[in-house]
């Protein structure tokens, strides 16, 4: 329509990603859907609802952080409705801006003006319903604005990839399809950073393959941000090499970017699990001696959570809040500092708490990924615990003290060793022990060779492997009565014992209840299972590898408690050079920037 700049058209399922309906709209009385055509279709007397996840308006975030101030509703279809604008608060009565009898028609979108500015929505919600009073169909909605954008952003989307190669490869194609037909197609470009050298992607004038070194996500990231910066993109758009997110969210974080009032603005996606694909394991995350996941669990079927959700996470975020790779899009203009060459693990969360961005997370703006919780390895954790305490050593924002610091290896030792999980119970040693070696170590060892290797070959209770039937069960501990938990705390559960090997519980568990101790008290033997792929693990009590790994973490820690100071002087020190431009072409090797600008 002339004179109107779409914003957030309808989102529909994509049963290739998810196929959850009342994420996207909730349908009542004589009426369906289809996802291939993209239409609902209803006879007299449905009722159709778009206060979902997917389709809801957040007004409050485009108000504050966009300055938007006019807003329209455009529908398309067939037959006489009811169309019903709500307009949402957090503890008010709700304001219908719009309600009339119209007649859609399938030529040409009718269009609503939505007068909201009066209502001053800082935390408000939008949405619209429809009645149908004849039989009919909706082909097509979307909130628009007259104002036109502040700037029009070249997005680049960097995708990084290690031999996956079906899954860029449909990354890609889904992609190239989207583009083809998007209004955006001028302003995106992606990149497809190829660390295994073995994807084959060809490049065309929407895709570019660059082949890379593998240095980890940490490296694919550096090197695709330096190749959007070459092509003159304003900002940047991280993505995993699955890319499994709808493709409507590009352009709902394009918009958004070509409205912020901001030139810090940055958008963050979401995480779905896709093993309960309703259920939110993140909207962002904070950091503070750990990763705190915001509003994880959320049931994004149930409007109340959803609107809960939408309206927390409408003001400005604090300072240690960050944005997962997984989707995250910033200004190139802001970036002071490359990744950190941590490989993989913390790379995005040290990029955020170095920078001040504004980082805005936005309904429907999602990625579905396998569950963490499930990809927990030794090397997971080596890798966690060093960029924990990186992240206070490097950056003064974070500093919290020796104390404080030292106190987030300590928990992450107590943690391991209360479900017996000696293996990595060792790999926490050895990052303790190469956080210890400075920052020339991370270097160095940019590409965890050596590492990866090391903690492979430690890894041989704690790995997944095919499991009929779990052994049999014995308890004779209760982990939910008071006393039996307070006995097997102050004995480390049972690690100081005598012979608690013999008569500790024996017990199963499934694989995502790993880490959740209240189960593991009393335990001397733990199974866990995954039913979903039918692969497990036993883990049992052993008093020398505790003593063992025990001694070797008590020995690091007096070492960390000693050279806290000058350690973290070199880190602090370090951190600007590890995250430079210079840093990453060498090792990447690739030619200097000033060598790239010669004619």
């Amino acid at each position: 329509m002339a004179g109107c700049h779409l914003l957030q058209p309808l989102v529909f399922p994509d049963p290739d990603l998810c196929s959850e309906q009342d994420l996207y709209f909730r349908l009542h009385g004589p009426s369906g859907a289809s996802y291939g055509a993209r239409q609902i279709s209803f006879l007299k007397g449905a009722h159709l609802q778009f206060d979902t996840y997917f389709n809801l308006f957040n007004i409050g975030k485009w108000y504050g952080h966009c300055g938007l101030r006019s807003l329209g509703l455009q529908l398309m279809g067939r037959g006489q409705v009811e169309l019903t604008v709500f307009l949402t608060y957090p503890d008010r009565s709700w304001s219908r801006l719009v309600n009339e009898v119209v007649t859609l028609t399938p030529d040409a979108p009718l269009r609503f003006d939505i007068p909201f500015a009066a209502h001053a929505p800082e935390k408000g919600l939008l949405f619209f319903e429809l009645r149908s009073l004849t039989d009919g169909m909706l082909t097509w909605s979307a909130w628009d604005t007259q104002q036109a954008p502040r700037q029009m952003p070249q997005l680049a989307l960097s995708v990084t990839t290690f031999r996956r190669e079906a899954a860029v490869a449909e990354t890609v194609r889904r992609f190239r399809s989207f583009a083809a037909g998007s209004r955006l197609r001028d302003h995106l470009h992606m990149i497809v950073v190829d660390n295994g050298r073995s994807a084959g992607i060809e490049n065309d004038a929407h895709v570019t393959a660059v082949d890379n070194e593998n240095l980890g996500g940490a490296g694919g990231f550096a090197r695709g941000l330096l190749a959007a910066r070459e092509r003159g993109a304003s900002h940047c758009l991280f993505m995993d090499d699955d890319a499994a997110t709808p493709m409507d969210a590009i352009e709902r974080t394009w918009s958004f970017l070509a409205y912020a009032t901001d030139p810090g603005t940055a958008v963050a996606g979401a995480m779905i699990s896709t093993r309960h694909a309703w259920a939110l394991w993140e909207n962002g995350a904070l950091f503070d001696g750990a990763c705190r996941p915001q509003f994880g669990g959320t049931d994004l079927r149930d409007p109340g959570q959803v609107f809960g959700m939408e309206y927390a996470s409408t003001a400005r975020r604090p300072d240690n809040f960050y944005g997962g790779w997984w989707y995250f899009a910033f200004p190139l203009e802001q970036v002071r500092y490359l990744p950190f060459p941590f490989f993989v693990r913390g790379d995005d969360v040290s990029f955020s708490l170095a920078h001040d961005f504004n980082i805005v997370t936005l309904p429907g703006v999602v990625s579905f990924q396998e569950s963490f919780t499930e990809k927990d390895s030794p090397l997971t954790w080596y890798l966690d615990l060093r960029s924990h305490l990186a992240h206070h050593l490097s950056l003064p924002s974070m500093d919290v003290g020796r104390r404080a610091t030292l106190r987030i290896a300590l928990w992450f030792w107590a943690r391991a060793l209360v479900p017996a999980h000696y293996e990595t119970m060792a790999a926490i040693n050895l990052a303790l022990e190469d956080v210890l070696r400075g920052p020339k170590f991370f270097a160095e060892n940019a590409d965890m060779a050596t590492r990866r290797a090391q903690i492979g070959a430690m890894r041989k209770t704690e790995a997944w492997s095919d499991m009929d039937t779990p052994p049999a069960e014995k308890r004779r501990f209760d982990p939910h009565r008071r006393r039996h938990r307070a006995l097997m705390k102050a004995t480390l559960n049972g690690h100081l014992l005598p012979f608690f090997s013999r008569f500790g519980n024996r017990i199963t568990l499934p694989a995502e209840a790993r880490w959740h101790p209240r189960e593991v008290w009393g335990a001397a033997r733990i199974t866990y299972r995954n039913e979903a792929t039918g692969k497990g693990y036993t883990v049992t009590h052993s008093k020398r590898a505790a003593l063992r790994e025990s001694r070797k973490m008590a020995r690091l820690a007096w070492r960390f408690w000693q050279e806290y100071d000058a350690l973290k002087a070199r880190w602090q020190a370090a951190y600007p050079e590890l995250t430079s431009p210079g840093f990453w072409e060498d090792a990447l090797d690739m030619p200097s920037s000033t060598d790239r600008r010669e004619p």
